[in-house]
């Protein structure tokens, strides 16, 4: 190990959208302040994602004259939430209209709304949705060492290329967030993997990371932040702990999130809790036996390995991942679909990848009869399947699962139809493509307080050791409330620990 600790007032572990937060903040407002990446780039899974930020209650929301605010999210959770800390939730709203006002107010962050669903029909919805997102920002218009940090796109940086000239949804959160960071001074160490916390005298004061260099020590003397990833790619937690799925067809980005800052915070008594938990989604298996997080259903079916269908294959993709982890025999299922969109799938797939690698590596089948498809399956109730779901294209109704029900069904669809979620299978050639169990991340990991303060087993604060992001409880419990619910908890409690452990003045 070095001789001579790098020393900061803070120290960020991750760098994705909580944890780019809470650094910008922090050096802000003049702590010195340290980001610490596993990986040569920044951003992990934000950056993949579309962008969107659950902070109920803003000025971006008003600008947009939706009729959300803070009680009304505050009714939303109430309705769809299972035992929820009434503390966490309250510090959760009361904070987010603050926390969005403070990023804009800064020259290089601005939100926009755009129209999203939320994931359950219950009381405080918000027609069309209350997410919020970056404004898209050029690459041209970036410091150079901002724009050479940013993780590309998913499909991009699976395939080793460099990102777009425009950076929008997560990208342009993470570069407007590191732009402001850098731009205030503050530090950014990649390719360094954390995996232990300094403690001295009962007060954690430090991390210890591995890099090219070797064991290296880095100090905080406000605190550690920990704001990485979960687990989602370490198989042995998930098989310990009952995680559904397979780190296979995680979306986490290759070589992140396997888990050394639970680990670390567990040997100095963190406790943990909802590790069985992650933010789930059907993954559409590519050649390579990885899997794409898939959304958008407008056409098409989904059925079992018993040519069945289980559920609304328009579901919000987290509801329609737990209705796959229900039975063994959904996993992996079959997307039916027909020539409609000439051979491509009826959905969002990221990344889709191309349809004829698919059908040469049979994670896709075609054929040019229904009958044939299912004898190539090995699912005879198939044809009959199809011929149900095509009677219920004709009347609009799907008796078995009501897809076409709810606002979030429609978003996606374009059938012309009495019910434009329901499209009928009969335009040959026919296809069937492979569908797994993916997750965004796994959302459980430290128990946090209101304060985003790490507790140990005797629900007592650790000193100096704070955690938000995909390594800390998901305040939202086993419930994807809307979309971008993992970013906007992740950035509140990022912010609630900056002014827990910034010193007065």
């Amino acid at each position: 190990m070095t001789d001579s600790p790098a020393r900061f007032d803070l120290v960020v572990v991750g760098s994705g959208g909580g944890a780019m937060t809470a650094a910008h903040l922090a050096q802000k407002r003049g702590l010195s302040t340290v980001v610490v990446e596993k990986t040569a780039l920044l951003g992990g899974t934000s950056a993949y994602s579309g962008g969107s930020c659950w902070l109920p209650g803003s000025q971006v929301q008003q600008r947009a004259g939706l009729t959300d605010s803070t009680e009304s999210a505050r009714s939303y959770l109430d309705a769809v939430l299972a035992d929820p800390d009434p503390i966490k939730i309250d510090a959760f709203l009361a904070t987010a209209p603050g926390l969005v006002a403070a990023l804009e107010d800064d020259p290089t962050m601005e939100f926009e709304w755009s129209p999203f669903p939320e994931y359950f029909d219950a009381p405080g919805r918000v027609g069309g949705g209350r997410s919020i997102q970056p404004v898209k920002v050029r690459r041209s218009d970036l410091p150079d060492v901002v724009a050479a940090l940013v993780r590309p796109p998913i499909e991009r940086d699976r395939a080793g290329e460099r990102g777009r000239n425009t950076l929008s949804g997560g990208q342009a959160l993470i570069a407007r967030l590191l732009w402001a960071f850098t731009r205030d001074g503050g530090t950014v160490l990649t390719g360094h993997c954390m995996d232990r916390l300094v403690v001295e005298d009962d007060r954690v004061v430090g991390v210890e990371a591995v890099s090219e260099s070797g064991r290296v020590r880095i100090d905080g003397r406000c605190g550690v932040l920990l704001a990485a990833g979960g687990f989602e790619h370490n198989q042995p937690w998930r098989s310990q702990y009952g995680v559904p799925g397979d780190s296979r067809w995680s979306m986490a980005p290759a070589g992140t999130n396997t888990g050394e800052p639970i680990a670390a915070a567990c040997e100095i008594g963190a406790a943990t809790d909802l590790l069985d938990q992650g933010w789930f989604c059907p993954g559409l298996v590519q050649p390579d036996g990885s899997g794409s997080f898939t959304l958008g259903f407008r056409g098409g079916l989904m059925v079992d390995q018993t040519g069945h269908r289980y559920a609304n294959e328009c579901l919000p993709y987290d509801r329609f991942g737990r209705e796959m982890a229900r039975s063994a025999d959904r996993v992996p299922s079959w997307f039916v679909f027909d020539d409609r969109e000439a051979g491509r799938l009826p959905a969002i797939a990221m990344p889709e990848g191309d349809p004829e690698a698919h059908l040469a590596g049979g994670t896709w089948v075609r054929a040019d009869a229904l009958e044939e498809l299912a004898d190539v399956l090995g699912l005879p109730d198939l044809p009959a399947t199809v011929a149900r779901f095509n009677d219920f294209a004709t009347t609009g109704v799907d008796e078995d699962f009501g897809r076409g029900g709810d606002e979030y069904d429609t978003f996606f669809a374009g059938g012309d139809g009495p019910n434009t979620a329901l499209t009928p299978i009969d335009r040959p050639p026919y296809y069937a493509a492979q569908f797994v169990l993916s997750d965004l991340g796994t959302k459980g990991g430290l128990v946090t307080d209101a304060a985003a303060r790490v507790l140990d087993d005797q629900s007592r604060p650790i000193a100096g050791l704070y955690a938000t992001s995909n390594g800390a409880a998901s305040v939202f419990g086993a419930v994807y409330p809307g979309p971008g619910a993992p970013l906007g908890s992740a950035m509140v409690f990022g912010a609630l620990a900056v002014e827990d452990l910034a010193p007065p003045g």
